[in-house]
């Protein structure tokens, strides 16, 4: 029994050491990829270069882009302050309710505009139409 332990020990450490970790599989990709064009010298290294590093900074750009992309919406709605912050929370996380929460925002930085020019009746409600409608 306990020789049948030792082996299905063994034989489960060498499988996982023996898989490649997923950089050695890109590498071998790129390399397979590489040969396919007959590259050498600085145009295989190029190539390489490219291919090793192509998905490493697709997280990176993409949260960049995020970023950009939720900057711009917050400076179209002019948000200034804990609603640019609370905005710039939601949007960055991508969560799906940061969509569903958008129309809270329109209403409630139209709601704070309305307040700062202390408008009441039908001038409010003609201010907060015009406002909704616009964002």
């Amino acid at each position: 029994m306990k020789l049948l332990m030792s082996t299905l020990l063994l034989s489960i450490l060498c499988i996982s050491t023996a898989q490649a970790n997923p950089q050695q599989e890109k590498m071998k990709s790129c390399n397979t990829e590489a040969a396919s064009k007959n590259l050498s010298g600085d145009a295989r290294k190029d190539f390489m270069k490219s291919c090793l590093s192509a998905t490493a900074d697709t997280p990176a750009n993409s949260q960049q882009e995020r970023m950009k992309s939720c900057n711009a919406s917050a400076g179209e709605k002019s948000l200034k302050g804990d609603e640019r912050k609370a905005f710039m929370k939601n949007c960055l996380s991508g969560a799906p309710e940061a969509a569903g929460n958008s129309q809270q925002q329109k209403m409630k930085g139209c709601n704070a505009e309305a307040g700062k020019k202390s408008l009441t009746g039908d001038a409010r409600k003609t201010f907060m139409k015009s406002c909704l409608s616009a964002n």
